[in-house]
């Protein structure tokens, strides 16, 4: 089949078009959405990204916090601005889980955000109380196989992760433990410290601290992989929960619809700044570990994540209204 020369020109001009907005890109400040308040890890790895563009670039992008709703409040506004390349956000896990336990969502994390990449894995730590009689997770699944419902489990609150990867965590190794949720990290770390509550998921940076100081006892990580500072610690399924596989994590997203040459032009820029060994040190002393990758690999990930946080959610009847 011939092309016509007129037809030729067009989609000449049309691609120099669409190369010429990426080399000029960005004319402007660019606004880094994060969806969590300042201080937490979310936040942090979000100013390490924009302060990595803005040193690349030469032009200022600008870390915006909204957060609210376990992070939906933020997500909600990157999800209806446009898509110009001129905003960026920050997903965590959180967002994978609400279309499972959120009844009305005003986002689809699936179809209303075009993924960038992956930043960082937070592998949060199984912990009990140190009256617990149990050194193992073997050991800790027969007690409460042995006293059904004796056992109390604090969390962040409904329908965070640490509840939905103790939910999980029940359903694969057929045990019955309380839930009690808490606003927050910070007191539900108390209450497991004073021994109110007996066992907890909690991110690697928010125990490490006590785990050292003998104030809880980590029995596995949540993640396949082992944490570096803690390498003597099993994974969850090198402890006989097989499949196990969970974590925190965030990455940086755009809106539906931008132009796939900025996207990959920020996947570039963020990918060598993961790649740097200082940076990859940060990570880690934030209790994360530096990830990157495509933007396809992200969206991959994003979909199996929503996937399983479904299926945990309907067995386990978790719904906020």
């Amino acid at each position: 089949m011939k092309i016509s020369p007129s037809l030729a020109l067009f989609a000449l001009m049309s691609f120099t078009a669409t190369a010429a907005v990426a080399q000029q890109y960005p004319s402007k400040p660019v606004r880094f959405i994060i969806n969590f308040p300042p201080g937490g890890p979310t936040d942090i790895m979000g100013r390490m990204a924009a302060d990595a563009l803005s040193k690349s670039w030469g032009m200022q992008v600008v870390a915006d916090n909204r957060a609210g709703a376990g992070g939906n409040i933020g997500f909600e506004l990157c999800a209806k601005s446009p898509p110009d390349g001129y905003t960026l956000c920050m997903m965590t896990v959180a967002q994978s889980i609400a279309p499972s336990v959120y009844s009305r969502l005003a986002f689809d994390p699936l179809k209303d955000f075009t993924p960038v990449t992956m930043l960082a894995i937070l592998p949060s730590l199984l912990l009990v109380h140190p009256s617990v009689p149990a050194k193992t997770v073997k050991e800790l699944v027969a007690l409460a196989k042995a006293k059904p419902g004796a056992l109390s489990y604090a969390s962040t609150g409904n329908g965070t992760s640490p509840h939905m990867m103790m939910e999980m965590f029940k359903s694969m190794a057929a045990i019955n433990l309380v839930h009690i949720p808490y606003k927050g990290a910070a007191p539900a770390m108390i209450d497991q410290i004073a021994g109110q509550v007996q066992v907890a998921f909690s991110t690697a940076i928010a125990a490490l601290p006590f785990v050292h100081q003998g104030k809880v006892r980590a029995l596995a990580v949540s993640t396949r992989e082992r944490f570096p500072p803690l390498p003597e610690l099993p994974t969850m399924e090198q402890s006989g929960v097989k499949g196990f596989d969970a974590s925190s994590w965030n990455g940086a997203v755009m809106p539906a619809g931008t132009p796939r040459d900025i996207v990959l032009k920020i996947n570039t820029e963020l990918g060598k700044m993961l790649n740097t060994p200082d940076i990859k040190e940060k990570i880690l002393q934030q209790g994360g570990i530096a990830r990157g990758g495509s933007p396809e690999e992200f969206t991959a990930f994003i979909k199996a994540e929503t996937e399983k946080w479904a299926k945990v959610a309907k067995a386990a009847k978790v719904k906020l209204d």
